[in-house]
């Protein structure tokens, strides 16, 4: 007999209850059974179907659950919400970290994401474009999409049409679409427009569809072709340089969730650090406090765009150009700061966290896309004598399983 629970004096079966979800984005129950496409509260019956629960709810996208982009479309906004903050503070609890209390996460909202990239191939006679399945590298022919920004599904039915026009059999496209503040910025991989019409149909159809940029790239990088203004992307009130293929925050209420964070924790710092600062999402928004920025990133074109915008807006933001995982910033350079930000890759960043273990640094705030690579690091800095003081956690993948967070530690 399954686990009971008593609830007056009738005895309820809670054995097929699940009661949380997975990371991978199973639902879960207490003895350890998974099941795909579950929610809290749902039950698993005997003969294996489920019975929904309250926050099983109907999806927003038809696509759903085979389109890769999303994982969690069936669940309600407050189980998503709880599958985030989860995520995070399991992170912690994993490396014996206590997070005291985490605030609710914050998700971005629906149709949010600024920036996406889709495979189109030819099938056939036609083209489909769109996320790949799930486990799959066949894609799904995009009808509708809930996550991204209008402005970038609105491209989808007209990029659909070029790459129609006698498509090869062979078409293999990558379509990287990011909003910047002059509209869509897009790049195009393994196209190539053949001929005089080919490229005139290309230019009819940025002009068409207003892009900011359209970008070609067959291997050799991207080529711009079309560009009607400098392309550009605010930080904290500050236009930057956006170079093709440059990171930003999906979301900007996510961004904005993360860099309001940052800027708490470090308030009054005079001096801060902004390690793997990218094109100085974190460092413009210090510099508009009126704090030292020195802005350190080890890829070129992001660095120069920070260098171009510091120079050009007269921000107090001094930018570097360096590998921190083959030359971190040492114990002695750090020391100078009253306050370190890092954002680091997915692969976190164990160098550079040891030199500021070691360090009299009194606040750092670590920034990390992956939970379990921050909770490595994060131990490290425990162990270097760092207290965690703040932990929140921020879903900007809105219905998936992909989570972000910002994190506080000070020394006591």
């Amino acid at each position: 007999m399954g686990a009971a629970g008593c609830t007056g004096l009738f005895v309820i079966d809670t054995s097929g209850l699940i009661v949380r979800v997975a990371a991978k984005g199973d639902g879960a129950t207490a003895d350890g059974r998974y099941m795909a496409l579950a929610a809290p509260g749902d039950v698993i019956e005997a003969d294996g179907t489920l019975t929904h629960g309250p926050d099983h709810v109907e999806p927003a996208c038809r696509h759903f659950p085979t389109c890769g982009s999303c994982q969690l479309q069936h669940l309600s906004d407050r189980a998503l919400a709880t599958y985030v903050g989860e995520r995070v503070a399991g992170a912690a609890r994993g490396q014996g970290i206590d997070p005291d209390e985490v605030p609710p996460a914050h998700v971005s909202p629906a149709g949010a994401r600024r920036r996406a990239t889709l495979h189109a191939q030819a099938i056939g006679k036609r083209v489909v474009i769109g996320f790949r399945e799930q486990a799959s590298h066949r894609i799904v022919d995009l009808k509708q999409c809930a996550v991204i920004e209008p402005a970038l599904f609105a491209l989808v039915a007209p990029l659909r049409a070029l790459l129609g026009v006698n498509p090869d059999r062979k078409l293999s496209v990558d379509a990287e679409m990011t909003l910047c503040d002059q509209g869509v910025s897009l790049s195009l991989s393994g196209y190539e427009a053949e001929g005089l019409a080919a490229t005139e149909a290309l230019l009819d159809f940025a002009r068409e569809n207003a892009l900011a940029r359209l970008t070609l790239d067959n291997g050799l990088g991207p080529e711009t072709v079309w560009e009607p203004e400098p392309v550009t992307v605010t930080f904290s009130g500050t236009p930057v340089s956006l170079p093709p293929g440059a990171f930003l925050q999906a979301t900007v209420d996510g961004e904005a969730a993360l860099v309001d964070a940052a800027r708490e924790w470090l308030a009054g710092a005079a001096t801060v650090a902004d390690l793997f600062s990218g094109l100085g999402t974190f460092a413009f928004a210090f510099a508009a406090t009126g704090a030292k920025v020195l802005a350190v990133e080890a890829a070129r074109d992001a660095h120069m765009a920070c260098q171009g915008a510091a120079r050009m807006t007269g921000r107090p933001v001094h930018a570097l150009h360096r590998d921190l995982f083959r030359n971190p910033l040492r114990i002695e350079e750090l020391d100078r700061f009253a306050g370190v930000l890092l954002d680091p890759p997915r692969a976190g960043a164990r160098e550079q966290v040891e030199q500021i273990a070691g360090s009299r640094v009194a606040r750092v705030v670590y920034i990390s896309c992956n939970p379990a690579s921050w909770a490595r690091d994060a131990a490290h800095l425990i162990a270097g004598g760092y207290r965690l003081a703040g932990l929140r956690a921020v879903g900007q993948f809105r219905w998936s399983t992909h989570v972000e967070l910002a994190s506080f530690f000070v020394r006591d």
